[in-house]
């Protein structure tokens, strides 16, 4: 038992951390403690990450095997607590300015966190389960914390109510995988997911596919994506286009390789279809967007679908080229939703792209870094975002899914539009009087020209990324 605690420590401090907070806030100033608990919970984020990233080795195993800690898991772990620590540290001066700086915020990210170090360490369907609806219980309520705001309301009802429909989906389907395979333990789902797997079992691995398609915001299973993304509050949209969604992406992968790895071919199909789908999809929907915040919805889930290529392929370099994918998506979108916290217009956030016009003469540094975040996001070489895709599409190459990366180029090519129409209308767009003149954090300034350099620099080694990703790819598809 004291081997097993050991095993998942990080989990159980960050989850005191939290509960100690809350309690620390209700019999305090509550709220006067607001901005002090927000840095506290960032510094704690990142320094269970340097933990994780710096102390863990080899595989652990905790639990019976309902808990995993490997390389793969830790890689994902570091990752969802540096971009929850960024988004953190990034959105201070938003919710202050609008009275939305609130002592449950830090928390409930706090919680979600635990959930998602929960999701990427299952070993088991009832594990799963538990670090999924704790994240997603938290995500509610974060969603909707504009609590004067109809649509903010509307994006927690929406993503609460569609949740709860993904939720009964991944359980039916663990309900069907317990039943014909007799074990909840992915360990010994394997054993019985042969490639000539029962009817059953095929009937159990859809519908947990589809309620892992929900929590990655993949076509069909989008349709939550673009409200929730308009109505929360700035900050809440740019942690959901980050740690959850590296969450949800390793949760897909640890169940494909670790419970279904021995039937690649009885779930591919699938997943390239759930990877074409989104990649169209979110090229086409987002051409005619004139919030950006909607546009980054769609992106977001073109995003996905490349990321699901990658493990579409089934292979170990799939697992890696998804990771790298994931890493580099996350550093585009932390940079990215930093200048959209600083669009601003007498101190009140604007969303419309059309705002951006002449916006390089205004402020030519600013432009110039997102000119280099959006060419990234579009894939444009040499930027480190052209690298992630380069890898997705050779991985789907190499595992037999030609069609899927020439898919992949196709869909790439027509969603570089919507990102360049932001670069023209930065750069020659129709000058106006009236333009922006917020967004003067120098927090903001620095998220946002370290992401734009990370992007430049990063094409030389990657920062290690690559070889971490290499080992825990490894770890993962034994």
């Amino acid at each position: 038992m004291a081997a097993d605690l050991t095993i998942i420590l990080p989990e159980i401090l960050l989850a005191i951390f939290a509960m100690l907070g809350l309690l620390g806030a209700v019999y305090t100033a509550k709220d006067g403690l607001a901005s002090a608990l927000l840095w506290s919970t960032a510094a704690v984020f990142i320094a269970l990450a340097a933990w994780i990233g710096l102390t863990g080795e080899g595989t652990n195993i905790a639990f019976n095997g309902m808990f995993v800690d490997d390389g793969f898991s830790r890689f994902a772990k570091v990752v969802i607590l540096l971009s929850a620590a960024a988004v953190l540290l990034m959105s201070e001066g938003y919710m202050q300015a609008r009275g939305l700086l609130r002592f449950e915020y830090p928390m409930l990210v706090a919680l979600s966190a635990v959930g998602m170090m929960m999701m990427v360490s299952a070993g088991d369907l009832m594990a799963l389960y538990m670090g999924l609806e704790l994240q997603s219980l938290a995500l509610y309520v974060v969603a909707s914390l504009r609590r004067d705001s109809v649509k903010s309301t509307e994006a927690g009802l929406k993503y609460f109510v569609l949740g709860a429909l993904s939720s009964g989906l991944l359980l039916y389907g663990a309900s069907l995988v317990y039943g014909y395979a007799g074990t909840t333990l992915f360990s010994g789902i394997v054993q019985v997911a042969q490639d000539d797997m029962s009817l059953g079992l095929l009937f159990g691995l859809v519908f947990l596919m589809s309620g892992f398609a929900f929590k990655v915001s993949a076509v069909p299973f989008h349709m939550w994506t673009p409200d929730v993304y308009e109505g929360s509050p700035t900050p809440v949209t740019a942690f959901f286009a980050t740690a959850p969604k590296v969450a949800a992406m390793a949760l897909f992968a640890r169940v494909m390789h670790d419970a279904f790895g021995d039937a690649v071919s009885n779930w591919q199909q699938v997943m390239a279809l759930l990877s074409v789908l989104s990649m169209f999809l979110g090229a086409f929907a987002a051409i005619g967007q004139s919030n950006i915040k909607r546009l980054m919805a769609f992106s977001s889930i073109a995003h996905m679908g490349y990321a699901l290529m990658g493990l579409a392929a089934g292979t170990v370099l799939g697992v890696q080229a998804m990771l790298v994918y994931m890493a580099i998506y996350v550093t585009m979108n932390v940079g990215t939703f930093a200048f959209i916290l600083m669009m601003e217009k007498d101190g009140q956030p604007v969303v419309e792209i059309s705002s951006l016009n002449m916006y390089a003469k205004r402020e030519p540094g600013k432009a110039l870094a997102m000119l280099v975040l959006l060419f990234s996001l579009a894939g444009v070489p040499p930027m480190l975002g052209f690298f992630g895709k380069f890898y997705v599409l050779r991985a789907a190459y190499e595992g037999g899914l030609a069609w899927l990366a020439v898919a992949g180029v196709i869909a790439s090519v027509i969603g570089a539009y919507y990102y360049l129409r932001i670069v023209f209308f930065m750069y020659f767009g129709d000058a106006k009087e009236e333009g922006l003149n917020g967004g003067k954090s120098p927090v903001l300034w620095a998220f946002l020209m370290g992401s734009a350099v990370i992007m430049v620099l990063g094409i030389v080694n990657m920062f290690g990324v690559e070889g971490a990703a290499a080992a825990a790819a490894a770890a993962l598809v034994l």
